[in-house]
């Protein structure tokens, strides 16, 4: 592999753990009710991945609206509610509402065993 190769995926390795610094800091501000830090937190983050090129991970997708780019608290500026094997997000802010398929479970298949 050669040294620019590694270099780039070093410089995303990193992009990715700021990310998920970020991404937890703003969590915990969120839980603090210090929302325009927790706002500010989440900006940077998404900032940093799409400079990196970089996709936001599934666990942190849910954390934030779409739309407004807010950090999303349930009971405070978002509702949460499950129908229909869907996860509906409601952001109170912007009015953006998200809609997410649950998938089914999985059935085990029976093996044939000899013992």
């Amino acid at each position: 592999m050669s040294y620019y190769k590694r270099l780039k995926r070093k410089k995303k390795n990193i992009a990715k753990e700021r990310m998920k610094y970020l991404f937890n800091f703003s969590k915990k501000m969120g839980l603090k009710h210090e929302m325009h830090y927790a706002n500010r937190y989440v900006e940077i983050a998404r900032k940093i991945g799409m400079r990196h090129r970089i996709a936001v991970p599934k666990k942190y997708k849910v954390l934030f609206c779409r739309k407004c780019g807010s950090f999303l608290l349930p009971g405070y500026n978002s509702t949460v509610r499950v129908q229909n094997r869907k996860v509906i997000r409601h952001c109170h802010l912007c009015g953006a509402v998200r809609r997410i398929p649950l998938k089914p479970k999985k059935k085990h298949k029976e093996r044939n065993s000899y013992y």
